[in-house]
């Protein structure tokens, strides 16, 4: 899933193209707009590009944030005709600003019934899920002789001292999950508190994803390059299959776990962006999300979970990272009353 939200820089789209040559304003052309995390299969995206007639351009810029805010800003002017990956944490800012103009995808219909949302307007469609979570470097606990932690009431224990690195809630979407998360946990009047001792209790901050899993866990490949000391990260349950299928050679068991009981549940949307230019050849790549062939390719290529119907989860997904089985989940219109200041209460909180 997307690996942060920056809410400050805006940088430069990068542009990557399936088929180069075609570009804006060519009514057989659709563009994309997405974060870095956007992949999927040339096979995949080639299939598509046969059946439909259309070119796909991709346009990637940044974090799922860095994204968002410069779709929002562009509206009147978009970049492209689709975006994808704004996720439930950030749906109402898109959605107040008028970033989407209604349609409802054909596969809408087997969208499992939890993922769906805006059934009135339309105006998003579901794609794919995942959980955000504390993973825990197994290697580390055993030397440590300490059993991991499995909650966010374990984490202020004393036994977790200076053990975990998280994401800065206002800069990151894994670290604004784990924010809501705690809120969902604890409620209005909980949250505060918790953050409190976990801030005694040695929290790590750092702004994105990359930073916290890459460089301060121990757990990650990245992490051991980098001698990280961190055993414990705010990442995603789908990182211990990562861990697997990217090791050469790849070991029987992952080396990284999940802390079942700190998940928070994400979900992420695409939409045919407002004042399109190809509205025609957006829509057909929204249906084109839904589809089995999209919906299967994606978790070993964006490590999210499908959310249409029947659609198969790879072995190592079952085997490594299963869905958390109670994550915490906030609905919509809560993350949109109080998302805002709680991001604002938690820098003055934990940052300061």
């Amino acid at each position: 899933m997307a690996a942060g939200l920056g809410l400050v820089a805006l940088p430069v789209l990068s542009a990557c193209g399936s088929s180069g040559g075609s570009g804006p304003g060519d009514p057989k052309t659709v563009t994309l707009v997405s974060h870095d995390s956007w992949l999927v299969s040339k096979s995949v995206l080639a299939d598509f590009e046969k059946q439909s007639g259309y070119k796909v351009r991709v346009l990637k810029d940044g974090d799922a944030g860095q994204a968002v805010n410069k779709a929002v800003l562009t509206k009147d002017n978009p970049q492209g005709d689709v975006f994808f990956g704004v996720d439930n944490t950030l749906l109402s800012r898109a959605l107040d600003n008028g970033l989407f103009q209604p349609y409802e995808a054909k596969g809408a219909d087997q969208v499992l019934p939890e993922y769906r949302t805006d059934q009135d307007k339309h105006r998003v469609t579901p794609i794919d899920t995942g959980d955000i979570c504390v993973n825990y470097d197994k290697a580390w606990f055993s030397e440590h002789e300490l059993a991991p932690p499995r909650s966010f009431d374990d984490l202020v224990k004393p036994a977790y001292k200076n053990l975990l690195v998280t994401e800065n809630a206002a800069t990151s979407s894994p670290g604004l999950g784990f924010l809501l998360g705690s809120a969902a946990h604890y409620g209005d009047k909980g949250w505060e508190d918790y953050w409190t001792k976990l801030k005694a209790n040695g929290v790590k901050v750092v702004d994105g994803w990359e930073q916290a899993y890459n460089e301060e866990f121990s757990g990650s490949a990245g992490g051991k390059k980098a001698k990280a000391d961190r055993p414990l990260v705010v990442s995603y349950a789908s990182s211990p299959p990562a861990e697997v299928i990217y090791a050469d050679p790849k070991p029987a068991t992952a080396p990284t776990g999940v802390a079942d009981g700190t998940c928070f549940r994400q979900v992420e949307y695409a939409g045919l962006l407002s004042n399109a230019e190809n509205a025609e050849g957006g829509k057909a790549f929204l249906d084109f999300l839904l589809t089995k062939e999209f919906q299967e390719d994606m978790p070993l290529n964006m490590f999210v979970y499908p959310v249409r119907e029947g659609a198969r989860v790879p072995a190592e997904f079952t085997r490594f990272g299963p869905q958390a089985k109670d994550p915490e989940i906030l609905a919509p219109a809560k993350i949109a009353a109080d998302r805002d200041q709680w991001v604002k209460s938690w820098t003055s909180l934990v940052l300061k």
